[in-house]
């Protein structure tokens, strides 16, 4: 004996696989919403670093020149 699914049966399955489509979809663009911000957030923590590290070596060779200039 063959059973037959109504129709009523299969629209509320395709209901189903398009929610569980859409919250898939909503899972994904929040996971690269995060990625992006993390990124932006990693690229304004390397930038600062560098400003720091510029703003040392520019100290550093200050310095050596006043001690150079102390030497001559």
């Amino acid at each position: 004996m063959k059973t037959q699914t109504s129709p009523r049966r299969v629209e509320m399955h395709l209901l189903q696989e398009d929610l569980a489509r859409a919250h898939c979809r909503s899972k994904l663009n929040d996971a690269e919403q995060n990625r992006r911000f993390h990124l932006a957030t990693q690229i304004a923590r390397a930038q600062k670093q560098a400003e720091r590290a510029t703003r040392r070596a520019a100290r550093a060779s200050a310095k050596a020149r006043l001690t150079l200039a102390r030497l001559v």
